[in-house]
């Protein structure tokens, strides 16, 4: 059943943001760009300091595949270096139900490659595979 996994619940919905559920939309969906613009409305509003770091890296791990998809690689880079630099300074396994290793391990798998020589220019990009968000269930996420 390709496809149809679930990246979320009924209980996600109603316990986060709208902009954060469809940013995962579309970011699943392959629209990194779209996705960044509806995490980065969330972003620009009142939020904790922790979600806004969170944030924060989400959007620049979504702008890095962004920047693939037009051919910027060496943007890329340096996108996904800050998200990875944000990750670590939220040092959370979890948050808002994202299993943070999980994703930064899929993150790494995508995109290691872009630090494997000096000018990600200078190599051909390999095939990747983006990540996939998909949240834990509340329960876990809150223990």
């Amino acid at each position: 059943m390709s496809g149809t996994r679930t990246h979320y619940s009924e209980e996600h919905l109603l316990a986060y943001p709208v902009e954060y559920i469809a940013g995962i939309d579309l970011y699943n969906a392959g629209e990194y760009h779209a996705a960044h613009d509806a995490w980065e409305e969330r972003w620009m509003g009142p939020v904790a300091p922790d979600e806004k770091l969170f944030l924060q890296a989400m959007i620049q791990s979504a702008v890095a595949f962004h920047h693939l998809q037009i051919g910027r690689p060496g943007a890329a880079r340096r996108m996904y270096l800050m998200a990875r630099e944000k990750f670590a300074r939220l040092n959370q396994p979890i948050f808002m139900s994202l299993d943070l290793a999980d994703y930064q391990a899929q993150l790494d798998r995508a995109l290691s490659w872009l630090l494997s020589v000096p000018d990600p220019r200078e190599i051909e990009q390999p095939q990747i595979e983006p990540p996939v968000i998909c949240l834990v269930a509340l329960a876990k996420a809150n223990s």
